[in-house]
Formats: C-alpha cells, structure tokens, sequence
C-alpha cells in the first residue's frame, strides 16, 4: 500500500519553472499515474482557467492533464461564495478571465458594486482607480471583502511584478478592512482541494515554497512533502521549528511506499 493515497501538487517551482520543465517532475507524475494514485494540481494562479491551465502542461511541458485535475485559487473562491451566499446576493468582481470564469460555471451573479453582498478580487492587470473607489464603497457599506491570494510578487523574466496582494493592499488601506484568504497557505482552497479528492484519508501537500505550499499542509494537519527545486532552499529550512514532513532534492528521490 502506498503510504498517501493522494497527492495535492504546487505547480510553478514544483513541476515547472515558467515555461521551463523539470524532467524529474514529469517522472513523478508519470508514476503517479502507473500506481493509479490520484492527485491535483492546485495553485494560487486565479488568471487562468483550468482548461488552459491544463493545455498547458499537456502541450508545453508532455504531462497530459484534464482541467478536472487542476484547481485554482479562482475555483476555490467560487467554492467559497457558492457555500456563503444565500438567494439574490451578487458579487462584484475584480479579476481576469480565471475569475469570471469559475463565477460563471458556479452560476454565482456578478454584477455592479452598489448591489454587492461581496466584493471579490485576484489579480487584475487592468486595475484603476475606479475599481479601486467601488470596492471601496462596497465594502464600507457592508460587502464582504474576499481576495483569492495575498501574493504580492509574481516572478517574470524581467523581475518581480506586482501580484494580487498589492492590489489587495491597496483595498485594504482604502477601508481598513482585512479580507478573508482563499488560496495558499489558507484553509479554503484546501479544503476544495479535498473535497474534489473526494476526502481522501492520507493526503499530502506537495510544493517547492514553504511560505505557501508546505504551510498551507501544515496549517490544515496535512504531511507534506518540499521539493528543493524552486523556492525554498534547505539552508532556511534548517532554522526553522516546523518542518516539512519530507525533504528532497527532486522526485526521482521520492518511493510511494
């Protein structure tokens, strides 16, 4: 028997670097697939859709995938909202086309800020001061404040850009009002997570960043599993109190059993 019978995986970092490959990932997911062990891809990206997500690491990088094996911070958020909300509550929505997309197929309403029981927001590379002043005004008048991950840089070629955490910042400074996390190391995206896992009884968490990937494990009574391929380097793990519960340099040092 192996010793999870389910694996939640980090992509960037974890199973690619940009639009590069990590062999020894392609390998892991691979033997995952032989052992008949499922697992999903959940990450605290809410720009893309699953589809596109999942054409992706088909096409790019040789690891076939369905958009059923891919969870967003955006899917998680809908979720999120679709288990709140009662009859006529609506959302307005700062986001791009991953967040539109995870409201519209979970048929939650989205519509002007002054109707807004929520005020929902992720990355948004089209964000002004008009988006800014209606967030605000909605969620001063009472609007729950949700944000699909408080990253505050995303990795580009030509450095570090601005992630969803600034823009949410920028709310926050407006209304004095913290939102509630949904991706990342937080509860809700977890435990979606699960419940597509259809509540698996040994899952781990996969990841290569411990900020995110090992704590949200750690924080929700998972064992998890830091891959040294991407963000966190052993020499900052070593000082720390909690752990992951494995270490490994790639996955080719990984055994199911």
């Amino acid at each position: 028997m192996p010793k999870y019978d389910a694996y939640l995986i980090d992509l960037d970092g974890t199973i690619y670097h940009g639009s590069q490959p990590i062999p020894a990932a392609k390998r892991f997911i691979n033997r995952l697939n032989q052992a008949e062990i499922p697992y999903l891809f959940v990450t605290n990206n809410s720009t893309k859709t699953p589809e596109t997500v999942a054409d992706n690491l088909t096409k790019q990088h040789g690891i076939p995938t369905r958009p059923d094996q891919v969870y967003t911070s955006a899917l998680a958020t809908a979720d999120y909202v679709k288990g709140l909300r009662t009859n006529n509550q609506s959302v307005y929505l700062i986001g791009e086309v991953g967040l539109k997309d995870a409201f519209a197929k979970a048929e939650i309403p989205v519509g002007p800020a002054d109707q807004a029981s929520y005020v929902v927001m992720g990355l948004d590379r089209e964000f002004n001061y008009q988006k800014l002043q209606e967030a605000t005004f909605a969620i001063s008048r009472g609007a729950k404040f949700i944000a699909t991950n408080a990253d505050t840089n995303l990795p580009s070629e030509k450095g570090m850009l601005p992630g969803a955490g600034s823009l949410v910042a920028a709310v926050v400074t407006a209304t004095g009002v913290e939102p509630t996390i949904i991706a990342k190391p937080e509860a809700p995206i977890m435990e979606g997570a699960l419940a597509r896992l259809n509540q698996p009884q040994k899952p781990i968490m996969v990841g290569d960043n411990y900020n995110t990937d090992i704590l949200a494990g750690i924080k929700n009574n998972l064992d998890t599993l830091l891959v040294y391929t991407g963000v966190s380097k052993p020499e900052e793990i070593a000082k720390l109190s909690d752990k992951p519960s494995h270490e490994i340099n790639n996955f080719d040092e990984w055994s199911f059993d």
